[in-house]
């Protein structure tokens, strides 16, 4: 039986709080990602969702090794690179990239569009210098770009060409995971259609596999099959995509997916019952013992607050969720 593409094991990751003074000290620790388990299998996607603060894009970091985790295992095809130094990261590099939420700043003002794109090839001596250019049009075209606009600026490019710049710039190397960390967030609702179908055709050209982070349910709908929920740093619901839209079992996936739009329910009347949820989001240096949501949940008991509920299946449904009280 072969390993899947990507494994991730109790992923933890843990920001140091320092005292202000002329002796600063550790005084607490933000647990931005506590315990995160997930699985990726090659060519397929998965969806990672919730709220600011959740932290889904420092799991996106981890992952990516762009960040050292605190501890826990992030396995590559069986191999663990949670711990790997940057001359073992180097190779990884090829196979595991990442395109960003914000195109404005992801790209370097001061360099033509032909070198970010070949900056890659470059580094990793894949093409030589003389094919270089040849090879970065092919790139550019590919993603709906002109291909003769190469030494053009990012400042002379709108919002949704500076993200098919970024992604040309990711699927430079041709590799087999990409994480992408909201990349339509920060983009005009016209054109997150088009970079949605861009990152589809990927997919079933190259057979890569996404890791797609994002806080919007609609959009995650269209594109991942499996769709994992985030609170306060650990997974509280995983489940294929139908079964997650159609019955949640966690209360916060539930009240995440009565704030979407529903178009179907709409047009033979009637509105779905909106949840809205009590408070802000706990701090994650001091979060709530046991079950992290039970301070905004309607269903939390004395248990949820003593005892942590274990991310686990709920009936004969497919899918797990982290609940004592869940929907069903």
């Amino acid at each position: 039986m072969t390993a899947p593409l990507l494994e991730v094991r109790d992923l933890v990751m843990h920001f140091p709080v320092r005292s202000r003074g002329v002796i600063a000290r550790t005084v607490g620790h933000v647990k931005a990602v506590d315990g995160v388990s997930l699985t990726l299998e090659a060519g397929q996607s998965l969806g990672l969702v919730g709220e600011s603060g959740s932290g889904k894009t420092t799991t996106g970091r981890l992952i990516t090794r762009l960040q050292k985790p605190t501890s826990g295992q992030i396995l590559y095809e069986g191999k663990d690179i949670a711990q790997a130094s940057t001359r073992e990261l180097k190779p990884l590099r090829r196979d595991i990239q990442m395109i960003f939420q914000d195109p404005y700043t992801s790209l370097n003002p001061r360099q033509p569009v032909g070198e970010i794109v070949g900056a890659p090839l470059a580094i990793h001596k894949l093409v030589p210098a003389g094919k270089r250019l040849a090879r970065v049009q092919e790139l550019l075209e590919f993603v709906g770009l002109n291909p003769e606009h190469y030494n053009r600026y990012p400042h002379e490019f709108s919002g949704g060409q500076r993200q098919r710049i970024g992604i040309a710039r990711a699927i430079a190397l041709q590799p087999k995971l990409l994480v992408a960390d909201e990349p339509v967030s920060a983009l005009d609702v016209s054109i997150q259609a088009q970079v949605i179908n861009l990152m589809q055709e990927l997919q079933r050209e190259f057979k890569i596999a996404f890791l797609f982070i994002a806080h919007d349910l609609s959009i995650v709908r269209h594109f991942c099959p499996e769709i994992a929920v985030m609170y306060l740093g650990k997974i509280v619901e995983q489940a294929p995509r139908d079964e997650l839209y159609s019955h949640p079992k966690h209360p916060y996936t539930k009240a995440l997916l009565s704030a979407v739009p529903n178009i179907e329910q709409a047009l033979v009347g009637g509105r779905r019952e909106r949840i809205r949820l009590q408070g802000d989001v706990p701090s994650p240096i001091n979060p709530p013992s046991g079950c992290r949501f039970r301070t905004r949940c309607w269903k939390a008991q004395d248990i949820c607050a003593t005892t942590e509920p274990l991310l686990a299946q709920v009936g004969s449904a497919p899918g797990a969720a982290a609940c004592h009280f869940p929907e069903v």
